[in-house]
């Protein structure tokens, strides 16, 4: 493949499609394809890398040394509960600016890969302050952070006092380990569902279109929510008040829901770091942001494709779209 056509192609309006359209992975595929399945779970890029291992990492590192022992938590008390909100503003922070400095105020790569040629709003009456980065900011940091720190500090208080199913790591390895390659899957279809719903016309305008200002969304973008939908949002973790699971499924998916946002959200296809382009796997988001009515989960779990709102990036997906909406309209 040339160059040009690896880097994909940039219309008139500035806008970005990658060479390929969107391809589903092997995780649903029927007939099965195990060979390909293998490839993907294990194989770069993939299911595991680079980054759910990577979560996985920091989410091991959280529990093992930045989180209060779960004995600590049978009673609510003011300092355990603050010690898990800072720690939370704290990687948040850390995690989102890495991704805007890079990619918005450094500029390290321009605008290859970038979806479209604009850059994020200021002077913008929709967002608070005026600025884009400045109203996802706030969002993000004022009502993301405590209701992640709510669902976390109940979920622990639960487990310590045996309200929760928990399970033993060193009784059920093997159990442990699949519940960790759950937690995506289900983070995908439970959004997807929750998604749909905040997409339904009354909820859309009270709640959902604060997050669609973003039209041109940036890593602040990805949490940049209505407290309501911020509850919805983190409600995927109640999957744990229902599984025997251990702390450290619960902080890795957490912190998967309040991470990953950013690199959904960056509004680049890749990153460039050292030479080598790692995908952001943005763009399928992307274009829910551009179209609205198409794209409200991930390729992780089908969705989209099984329910008829895929859009792949391609000019017959955008034909399909465009007749979808024509004959909505019709009715």
């Amino acid at each position: 493949m040339s160059q040009s056509a690896r880097l994909g192609q940039r219309d008139r309006r500035g806008d970005w499609r990658p060479a390929e359209p969107l391809a589903p992975t092997p995780l649903f595929a029927w007939p099965p394809r195990p060979w390909a399945l293998a490839r993907w779970l294990f194989g770069y890029p993939g299911f595991l890398l680079p980054w759910n291992l990577l979560y996985v990492a920091i989410a091991a590192l959280t529990w093992q040394f930045l989180t209060p022992d779960l004995a600590a938590m049978r009673e609510v008390e003011p300092g355990w509960i603050a010690a898990l909100f800072a720690r939370n503003l704290v990687l948040l922070v850390a995690i989102c600016s890495a991704w805007h400095l890079r990619l918005y105020v450094q500029k390290r790569q321009g605008e290859t890969y970038k979806f479209t040629s604009r850059w994020q709003a200021t002077g913008s009456g929709p967002f608070l302050f005026r600025s884009q980065v400045r109203d996802n900011v706030f969002w993000s940091l004022a009502s993301g952070v405590p209701i992640w720190t709510a669902y976390e500090a109940l979920t622990y208080y639960g487990q310590a006092n045996g309200w929760l199913p928990t399970m033993s790591w060193a009784e059920h390895p093997v159990y442990g380990v699949l519940l960790l390659l759950a937690v995506p899957v289900w983070r995908e279809a439970h959004f997807y569902a929750i998604h749909r719903l905040i997409h339904w016309p009354p909820l859309y305008r009270a709640v959902h279109s604060l997050h669609h200002n973003n039209v041109n969304p940036g890593p602040w973008s990805g949490l940049a929510m209505h407290p309501v939908e911020h509850l919805l949002y983190f409600s995927g973790v109640l999957l744990h008040w229902v599984l025997p699971s251990s702390g450290l499924h619960v902080v890795f998916h957490l912190q998967h829901l309040a991470f990953s946002p950013a690199q959904g959200h960056t509004g680049f296809e890749k990153v460039v770091v050292g030479g080598a382009e790692v995908q952001t796997g943005g763009f399928m988001h992307y274009l829910h942001h551009r179209y609205f009515e198409v794209n409200y989960g991930s390729e992780l779990v089908p969705l989209d494709r099984w329910f008829g709102t895929m859009h792949d990036g391609s000019a017959v997906a955008d034909a399909a779209m465009n007749a979808r909406l024509r004959g909505r309209t019709a009715e």
